[in-house]
Parts: structure tokens; C-alpha cells; sequence
């Protein structure tokens, strides 16, 4: 298979299976990012209304806080997403519940920290590092939950599974996370004026972004961990039904 044809193919599934599995996809969602969509938001309040804003390394610091608040999540949630679409519960997928009381908690929110502020210090002050972060270090959420690994441990096999298949990866992730970050900005435009407060307007923005993205970055991430664990001689596999 040519690299189009199977770029192709990766994105077709991850269609059909955010279609398939919307409705749990969507409620995850609600439930991870009401709370840290206001974190977003009084980040924003706190960086852009502030007067403060002289000397290159406070400039550097608060748009480094705002890049990595903007991440602060999507990882755990990609998380989450891996214990919904591959571990089962009496043979089925687990419920919204029964998810709560699997997720690693620690050991997620240590990536997920970890990980935003790798990439966000990469991206404001040399750009490409914060890419190559984004791709080489992208797997890392899935991995803690399909694997069960430490947060060290998770990073390392996130950049053995992308070890030679960095170009499938980057070609999958940076799109939905650019489109994604493409569609908080419009959100944002669209929501201000509606209330009266700029911080309600801005957490209604994360949140409909959010609820409307950052499933397919999750799908996206937890296919490409599967594909590339099972290609690499691992067993990993995706639930064939979603939960009722």
C-alpha cells in the first residue's frame, strides 16, 4: 500500500469509528472539558489582560502558559478514549463509570502535563522541537492504558512505535490538532459578544471546540498506538461494537 493510500485509510477509520462511537466519544468529552475548559479560559483572561507584558521573558512565559493549557487535556482525554475503544468489561466496553474507575489518573495527568509543556516550550521558543514533541511523544496517553506502563516508560515506547513511521504519524496528528486549534479560534470570534462576561465567552468556545475536535485527535491517537503496537509484534485491538 502507497503512504497516500494508506493515509487514506487511517482517516477513513478514524470516521467511521468517531461516527460509531459519537455518543460516548461526546459525553467523555463534556465531562473532561467543562473544568478545564474554564482553566483555558481564565489562563486567556489572566495573559491577555494583563499590563505586565514588558521583557521577552515574560512574553515567553505567558504564551508558553497559553499553549499549554490549550493542551492540558486533549492527552488525558486520548487517554480515556483508549480504555472506552480496546479494554473491555464483562465483554463489553466499559461504561462511562466504569471508565472513572479504570483510568490511571496519576500517571495520565503526569503525561498529559509533561507533554504540554514539552511541546509548548518547543513551539514558542524554537517551533520545530515542539513539533517533533508533538509527534514523537504523541502516542504516550494511549500507551499508559492499552500497556499499562509508568509515565517514563510511556514516552520511551511512544517514540519506538513511531521509530520509522514518523511521516504517517505527523501527517495524521498535526492536521487534526491545527484544524482543531484553527476551529477554537473561530469559536471564539463567534462566542464573544453573546454574554456579557469575555471569560463565559471564552469557556464556551474551549468547550465547543473541544466537543467538536478533540474526539478525533483521541480516535486518531489510539488507532495509530494500536496499528503500530500490533505491527511492532504487540497485542492491542479496538472493541468491534460501541457501548449501548
Amino acid at each position: 500500500m502507497s503512504r497516500r493510500a494508506e493515509l487514506v485509510s487511517v482517516y477513513a477509520r478514524i470516521g467511521r469509528t468517531y461516527v460509531r462511537w459519537a455518543p460516548s466519544l461526546l459525553l467523555l468529552a463534556f465531562v473532561v472539558f467543562v473544568p478545564l475548559g474554564l482553566v483555558h479560559a481564565i489562563t486567556i483572561q489572566a495573559d491577555t489582560g494583563s499590563p505586565d507584558f514588558e521583557g521577552s521573558f515574560k512574553l515567553v512565559a505567558a504564551a508558553t502558559a497559553l499553549v499549554a493549557t490549550g493542551l492540558i487535556g486533549e492527552v488525558f482525554y486520548a487517554g480515556a478514549v483508549a480504555i472506552s475503544l480496546t479494554r473491555p468489561h464483562d465483554g463489553h466496553p466499559p461504561s462511562l463509570r466504569e471508565i472513572a474507575g479504570m483510568i490511571e489518573y496519576r500517571r495520565l495527568i503526569a503525561v498529559d502535563m509533561v507533554f504540554a509543556v514539552l511541546v509548548a516550550a518547543g513551539l514558542v521558543l524554537l517551533f520545530v522541537p515542539g513539533v517533533l514533541a508533538f509527534v514523537w511523544l504523541g502516542l504516550a496517553a494511549p500507551v499508559v492504558e492499552i500497556e499499562h506502563t509508568g509515565v517514563r516508560a510511556a514516552f520511551a515506547r511512544s517514540m519506538r512505535l513511531v521509530r520509522g513511521r514518523f511521516a504517517l504519524v505527523a501527517a495524521v496528528l498535526i492536521p487534526i490538532e491545527i484544524l482543531g486549534d484553527g476551529l477554537t479560534d473561530l469559536a471564539t470570534h463567534f462566542t464573544h459578544g453573546l454574554f456579557g462576561s469575555e471569560l463565559l465567552c471564552d469557556w464556551l468556545a474551549d468547550l465547543l471546540a473541544n466537543l467538536a475536535f478533540t474526539p478525533f485527535y483521541a480516535v486518531a491517537c489510539v488507532l495509530l498506538t494500536v496499528d503500530l503496537i500490533r505491527e511492532k509484534g504487540g497485542d492491542a485491538e479496538l472493541h468491534s461494537q460501541p457501548a449501548a
